[in-house]
């Protein structure tokens, strides 16, 4: 039996101040979460606040294209 869209999907949280002091994407100097997220009820980008051990303090992660 073939899958349809999954209802629950898995996205990838990334910190925002780390991403605005010019780290580049590549290195591991960006703090990174993997969560779920409801398609149907959360359809816009997810953000968070979650801690950052770069930052060392609780900064706001928003959702990004995997």
């Amino acid at each position: 039996m073939a899958k349809g869209k999954d209802v629950r999907i898995k996205v990838i949280l990334e910190c925002n101040s780390c991403v605005r002091n010019g780290i580049n994407k590549e290195s591991p100097g960006i703090s990174r979460y993997i969560t779920q997220k409801n398609r149907h009820n959360t359809p816009s980008r997810l953000e968070l606040r979650k801690f950052c051990p770069y930052c060392y303090k609780h900064t706001i992660h928003e959702e990004i294209k995997k």
